[in-house]
């Protein structure tokens, strides 16, 4: 554990904070993805399969748990509360999620680091948190009118990567054989999507103006 391991950890753990409390506050999910929602579930469920085998600490199983639990407690709100539900976009969210599946599963078949079930969807759970947020940028872009919790949650996502990048630098420089081009190459992948994302956002926080993504 290191600084950067914890703030990226505590702003992504923000992150979903923020989306809950904009869910369950508000009683809305409107600008919020049910597809990046369901693809974040997968990545979870897919990652933590050693949560009941493997302890490491408390810490990480607690941390385990939580997103576990908030991933598919908000597919549940957006699909299933009653009221939450009437505000969800299906008509603007219509990104093709599962499309980015099966690439992600065969790239997981081909390139891991160990051939084993748990290594396999380990893997795939980096390839495809890549790509997840994907369905929930367009989804911006499309509506344009981005409120300050979703904006807010966005950006908190993109700056957990951002941190766990300076993690693995970090680590590079202070342990020996620390070396894990798969996780790299997937985080860069990822932490570059937010990119433009970014741009708007520090645009429209030093314009004091509401954030917009060209369409």
């Amino acid at each position: 554990m290191n600084i950067f391991r914890l703030a990226g950890d505590m702003t992504h753990l923000a992150s979903v904070l923020v989306l809950l409390l904009k869910i369950h506050t508000i009683k809305s999910c409107a600008g919020v993805s049910l597809k990046t929602q369901e693809l974040y579930a997968l990545v979870f469920a897919t990652r933590y399969l050693d949560i009941f085998t493997d302890f490491i600490s408390l810490y990480n199983t607690t941390m385990k748990l939580i997103f576990l639990g908030s991933s598919f407690s908000i597919v549940w709100y957006i699909r299933r509360h009653k009221i939450v539900r009437r505000s969800y976009d299906k008509d603007q969210d219509t990104f093709r999620h599962y499309f980015l599946v099966l690439p992600c599963l065969l790239l997981a078949l081909l390139i891991h680091e160990k051939f084993t079930f748990k290594e396999i969807m380990w893997t795939f759970s980096l390839y495809l948190e890549a790509v997840a947020i994907l369905p929930q940028l367009v989804l911006l872009q499309r509506t344009r009118n981005i409120d300050n919790l979703t904006g807010q949650y966005v950006f908190l996502l993109g700056a957990y990567r951002g941190l766990y990048i300076f993690n693995w630098i970090y680590r590079y420089f202070t342990e020996t054989h620390y070396v894990h081009w798969i996780t790299w190459i997937a985080g860069l992948v990822q932490t570059l999507l937010y990119a433009d994302f970014f741009y708007y956002y520090f645009e429209s926080w030093k314009n004091n103006v509401k954030l917009q993504l060209p369409a």
